[in-house]
Formats: structure tokens, sequence, C-alpha cells
């Protein structure tokens, strides 16, 4: 139990371009795990250890969270580094639900950002315990008060200052701890020798008005450091240190630190932190689903003596096969051992242990709880729970989103077919928000995703990794259609053909859930006195599930919807499930016009960022987009406008407002929710859909 408490599982999580691989890089080098660092965009064109994909070197983004393990004076830490563009937000997902605390990088210069804002709410969601640490110090304009303002204002975290920088901007010498009142300097090519030294004069009024600061905000949550805070006594690192971890564990304060990944500054310090104040796996809750007790939560115990619990949260076609990342959260599992699949009850071998270092392996014979390993030969989804057959119980899945784009896409040779089916297979099951359907329409494969980034690096992952050439159509934005108002039915159907006829009578209502509902359809079953008869009820469920598949008004899913039956009729002979289900699709139809169907449209969250000078053509942009401004705020001679946009005026805008901009407007986009398109717009869709079906009748 004592190593266990040595270990910690982190991730570092942040808005695209905070310098989390570059981060990511200093720490491996600092523990030992390589020898020599390299940079996101280097010039060796290497790239950083964590990108361990061409496309991920080329493009200096991160797409797939990658795991590695090092060591930190006493600590044994499984680090995932995370992209941080949204289209790749399952990968933040699937880390995060798996992790025991987080390190959130914010730019010293940028502050908090949309997508600081997503990885944040995701972190909420599975109330990760995180430090933040505030990186490029370095850098022209930045202000790491101004970043600690906007962690409180826009996250409502409660900042605790613990790290203060020497200088800013290229005058970045080292950092104050605050906690240690001393100065700590980076020394050598790559700041590996640590110096710590008594606080220069010109800082020392600073540190002990911040240091007071620290003591205050500390006061709030332990009675010792109040009473002592309250008498002007000083006080102990010894004493704050343990109510700093217990309250950064119970999510109240968030420990801030400030640094330079580039310059190789700051990073020891904040390693330090995540020793002292992240917690261990056994200081987590962890809860499972017992499968033979109605689903009813059982808290998994960080117990090497107890049966084995893990959960698959992540999937990758290595060179070796498949191979599954497992997080341990009871028991222990040997090379060799009998584990059962619990989402189909498949028994299988453990053939090979390993620990993963980004794309390398090490193997190993077994692993206790708490840790993070990756097993290979084993076929299964990511969130499929595995245990040793002992327990029947399943783990929470994570959150996963509903993409909002599709695209058209076929091999553009024939003999490639074989190979663009297994990449598509591949890619569905590694990645839940990539998804694959066929139009039975145009028999075109459809591919969906979160965005136009998102299904690029797919497709061009299909030519680079499987030697595929690849026809692509135009975007196409994933529209909704949802009903306003109840409507009710009463439908007969009635076939007489020779021998047995078919008949079936459905009557109830449908209706609108409520907004805030998570599930997309309900089935509410109100029969009584067995005018259906309770073998045909789920084909009548069966019936409606099918036709919301497919809207009347433009072909595309209807959502938000309650069915509701109240009425019916059977006959001895002529009824059957077939019967039923076909009387519930029709039913549904006629009632679903009555029930004055709109169109929904994704609307995406935009945040530009341009220099003032271009703040009114880029606001002109956004409007003639439909989108709505939100807000828009000043800063160090940029202009950050937030709006609401639609989708599908989106297409080509990179282009647009770099070229209204000269190159220098940034921006970043994700989807916040669904909402109906205006009248007119509505009104040619329809239009264009019922000419396109007349079309395919003829």
């Amino acid at each position: 139990m004592s190593e266990i408490l040595k270990v910690r599982n982190i991730g570092i999580s942040a808005h695209i371009d905070s310098g989390k691989t570059t981060l990511t890089e200093r720490i491996l080098f600092y523990t030992g795990k390589i020898h020599k660092i390299e940079e996101v965009k280097g010039k060796s064109g290497v790239g950083a250890t964590m990108d361990s994909m061409d496309l991920e070197r080329e493009k200096g983004i991160t797409i797939q969270s990658a795991a590695t393990y090092c060591t930190w004076k006493d600590f044994e830490v499984n680090l995932i580094d995370t992209p941080g563009h949204v289209d790749f937000t399952v990968e933040v997902e699937r880390a995060l639900r798996v992790l025991d605390g987080a390190v959130l990088v914010l730019c010293g210069v940028a502050g908090v950002q949309s997508q600081s804002i997503t990885v944040d709410r995701q972190m909420r969601r599975y109330n990760v315990p995180r430090l933040a640490f505030i990186n490029k110090i370095d850098r022209a304009g930045s202000n790491p008060d101004r970043v600690a303002e906007q962690l409180a204002e826009k996250l409502h975290h409660r900042p605790l200052i613990m790290t203060f920088a020497m200088g800013l901007e290229d005058r970045f010498e080292g950092v104050i701890d605050l906690l240690k009142m001393k100065a700590v300097y980076f020394d050598g090519d790559n700041g590996e020798n640590i110096r710590e030294e008594e606080i220069p004069a010109q800082y020392v009024e600073e540190a002990k008005q911040r240091r007071h600061k620290l003591v205050e905000t500390m006061a709030d949550y332990d009675d010792v450091i109040a009473e002592k805070f309250l008498m002007e006594e000083p006080v102990t690192v010894e004493e704050l240190m343990p109510v700093i971890r217990r309250e950064t564990i119970n999510l109240k304060i968030t420990p801030l630190y400030v640094g330079s990944a580039k310059k190789n500054k700051g990073i020891q310090t904040l390693l330090d932190a995540v020793g002292y104040f992240l917690p261990s796996p056994s200081e987590i809750k962890n809860e499972g689903l017992d499968q033979n007790n109605n689903e009813e939560k059982i808290e998994l115990l960080s117990d090497s003596t107890k049966p084995f619990v893990g959960l698959a949260f992540k999937l990758e076609d290595g060179r070796f096969g498949q191979l599954t990342y497992v997080r341990v959260y009871q028991g222990e599992i040997k090379k060799g051992d009998m584990i059962t699949n619990m989402s189909n009850g498949k028994r299988v071998k453990v053939p090979r242990l390993v620990r993963m270092h980004a794309d390398q392996m090490h193997d190993i014979e077994e692993v206790g709880p708490g840790q993070i390993v990756a097993l290979f030969g084993i076929d299964c989804a990511s969130g499929d729970t595995f245990t040793d057959g002992r327990v029947n119980i399943t783990m929470t899945s994570m959150f996963v989103a509903e993409p909002v784009i599709e695209l058209a896409v076929s091999p553009k040779d024939k003999s490639g077919q074989v190979n663009f089916s297994k990449a598509l297979n591949r890619f569905t099951k590694e990645d839940p928000t990539f998804q694959v359907y066929r139009d039975e329409e145009s028999g075109e494969t459809i591919i969906k995703g979160m965005g136009e980034l998102h299904l690029e690096i797919y497709i061009e992952r299909i030519k680079r990794e499987y030697g595929c050439e690849v026809n692509v159509g135009r975007p196409k934005v994933a529209f909704r259609e949802a009903m306003t108002q109840r409507a009710d039915f009463n439908y007969t159907h009635r076939k007489q053909t020779g021998g047995s006829g078919q008949f079936a009578r459905v009557g109830g209502f449908i209706e609108p859930l409520p907004s805030d509902a998570i599930e997309n359809y309900e089935f509410v079953d109100d029969i009584v006195g067995g005018v259906i008869p309770r073998e045909f009820i789920p084909a009548c469920d069966k019936g409606f599930r099918e036709v919301i598949r497919e809207g009347s008004l433009i072909g595309q899913p209807v959502v938000g919807v309650r069915v509701t039956i109240n009425d019916g009729a059977d006959h001895p002979v002529d009824s059957s499930e077939m019967a039923f289900k076909v009387a519930s699709i029709s039913a549904f139809r006629e009632a679903y016009m009555k029930a004055k169907p709109i169109i929904l449209e994704p609307i995406m969250k935009l945040e530009v960022s341009v220099p003032e000078e271009f703040q009114g053509v880029c606001i002109g942009q956004i409007n003639q987009r439909r989108g709505v401004i939100v807000g828009t705020t000043m800063d160090a001679g940029y202009v950050v406008v937030e709006s609401d946009v639609p989708l599908s005026e989106m297409f080509g805008y990179s282009t647009d407002i770099r070229s209204v901009t000269q190159g220098k407007g940034e921006f970043s986009m994700e989807f916040l929710r669904y909402a109906p398109v205006p009248k007119n717009v509505q009104e040619e869709m329809v239009k264009v859909y019922q000419a396109k079906r007349a079309e395919g009748r003829n």
C-alpha cells in the first residue's frame, strides 16, 4: 500500500498552443526519461517525443493522447499528454476519465481561452483535482497575475499562487517559491541544475505580501492556520502543505505555478507540486456498477488482494496488432492471466503486458492497482471493463459528444476497398466520435466527426497508414429535426392478402422532451387493460426508434422525442410483431407533421483573436455568416471576439480570416448547441430535399 501512495496518474491539458507537449518534453528530460530535448516544431524534423505520429510532427499539434511514465524523486508518475484541439476532444475525455489529477496549462499572454474552458469543464465532469501552470512567462505581453484573475473569474477556481516570476518577458530569471520563501534559479544549458538562494532584495517586499495572501487563503480551510494568521504568528511549511494538499484534492483550491517550458524554467517546481499536492490512486474514490445488484454503485479499492477490475480507455493499432490501454482500478493483473470482457462475457488470455513510453514499449510481468498499462492481442472496444471473472462489475463510460460534420468518402481504386474498410473499422473502434454509416439513397459511405480537421486527419491517415487514396465529397453539416408541440396519433394498419392478413392499431401522442433531457428518445407505455398484448409492445418501441432515424422534413434524425402509447387494438389471427412495428412507423409519420417540426443546426462557439485594426472587418465577416457577437475584449493590441455561429456558414473561414488580417488572425471553434434554423432557410432546405426525393423516385 505504501508504494501506491507514491503513484501519480496525471494528464496535461490546455487550449491548443499553450505549450502542453513542450512541457511534457521537459518533464521527460528532467526525470531522465529522455536525454535530449526536441522541439515540437524543431528544425531537426524529429518532433517532440510524445508526438510520435508523422502527422503530429508535420502539423506541430497533438492528435492522439500519448502515455508515458517516469520517476521524479521518489514519486512514480504516469503521464498522459492530451490534444488541445477541440476536434480531438474525446482524447481528453478518455484521459481524464482514468486520471487522478491534472495540470491545466495556461498561456501567460493569452490566459484563459475558449478551449481552456472546455478542458476545465471536462475536468469538473470527472472531479479531477488540478494544478495550474502559467506557461510562456518569457513572451512579450505575459501577465501571470491577470491570468490568475481570469482563472477565478472565467473558470471559478480559487487560485493559490505558489510561485511568482522574477522578471517577466525577456527579463525572466527564475521563480520565487512562496512556501519555502526562497528564490529558485534553473542553471545549465537546459535548466537542469536547480539553485536555491535567498530572495533578492528587490523582490523581498512583494514575496512577503504574496506569502501573506497565501496564508490568508489557507486560513479559510484550517483552524490552526486561521488562529496563527489572526495572531500574526509565522506559519510553517509543514503546517501549510497537508492543508494545501487536502483542499486541492477536495477541488476547493488550485495551486498555481509559473514558468517557461521553452526556456526550461519552473518545471521542476511544478513536478515537486505534482508529488506534494495531487492525489495518489488510493485517495480518489472510484466507483463501478454492480451488475448483480441492479447497477448499484460499488466502491473500488486500490488493493492488490481484491478481484481485478480495469477499464480499457484507449485503443491503438500498433506494429504488433491492437494495443489496449487499461487503467487498473482494483486487484492486479499478470502476464498469462485469464480476464473477462464484461461487455460481451468473453474470457481472454493476457499474452503480453507493457508499459508505454510514447510509441516505445517496456515489457513487464505484472501490475497492481492504480497503474496504467497496455495489453496486446486483446480484442475489445474503447470503454470496455475487464475483470478476473470473480466480480460482475462495469465501470461507468465516458461522455462522448455527438459528431456535427459529415463527408462522403470512397476509395479511388476498387483495389483499395479492403484497406479502406479496414481503416474505417479500426478508426471507429478507436475513436467513439468518429462514426461511419452508409447512405441508403446514394449508396455512399459517410464519415462523421467533430470538425473539418478531425476528418481531414483521418483521411490523411487512411492514405498514409493503409496506402489507400480517397475521393472526398464536400463537407456537410449534421442537421437534426425536432418537433415543437404535442400531436396525437391513432393509426390502424390493415393489409389483406391471401391467407392471414396484417392488423394492428396504435393510439397515443408524441411530444418534445424537455430541453435538459439526457436521452434523445423516450418511450412511455401507458397501455391498460391489455388492448395491445404485452408481447407486441417492444415491437411498437422498435418501430418508433426506427422511424426517428429519418425525419420527414429533410431526412435527418429526429431528436428530443417522447412517444406515449395509451390505446390500440389487435386481432387474434392477423396481429404480429411486424404489424405493430409498421403501424408505429406510420402513426409517427402521420403525427409528426402535425407537431410543427423544425430543423436544428449545430451552432459553434467561435473565438477570434485579431490585431485591433482588423476588428471591424472581423465582426463584419461574422455577421455575414449569421453569427451573433457575444462579447469582445481588448488586450495588448489584440481584440478577442466571441460569437455563436452556425457551423454550416463556417466552411472556408480559416482562409477568409487570414486574408483579411494579413495572416495575423487566429480562431478556435467548438460545438456549443443545436438551435433552430431561420424559417426562410428551413423552407429552402425542405424544398431541395423534396426535389431530390422526387428525382430519386423517377
